[in-house]
């Protein structure tokens, strides 16, 4: 048995909310909508991961899901220009990854990072 994809479900009442966030700012592709779920997602080949924390690192809390992409700068720009609370960072971390944390539409905590040169 191999494990072929992994979805994260976030509960909410308002489906028109995910739209901001993770269509028009964090650029995905509505790829499903039934009116009582939508799924947001992109056709580029990702790695399927599963962490497990005690913290965040750097003395932060644990993020409820992370989003790397390949401009942090870019994405912290957009998430501002939407007018998202940044609630940590940008930060350049000891473990090789800038990042920040942003709150999306429902109150989950979500760590936008990418990995240094």
């Amino acid at each position: 048995m191999k494990v072929k994809r992994i979805v994260t479900n976030i509960r909410t009442e308002d489906l028109a909310a995910a739209r901001t966030f993770y269509e028009d700012v964090l650029g995905l592709e509505k790829w499903m909508d039934h009116g009582w779920i939508a799924t947001y997602g992109t056709d580029a080949r990702m790695d399927v991961q599963v962490s497990v924390a005690s913290e965040g690192g750097s003395g932060t809390p644990v993020p409820d899901l992370s989003i790397e992409v390949d401009d942090v700068d870019e994405a912290l720009n957009r998430m501002k220009q939407a007018g998202f609370q940044i609630e940590y960072g940008p930060a350049d971390e000891p473990w090789g990854v800038r990042r920040f944390y942003v709150r999306d539409p429902f109150g989950k905590l979500i760590n936008i990072l990418a990995h240094k040169p």
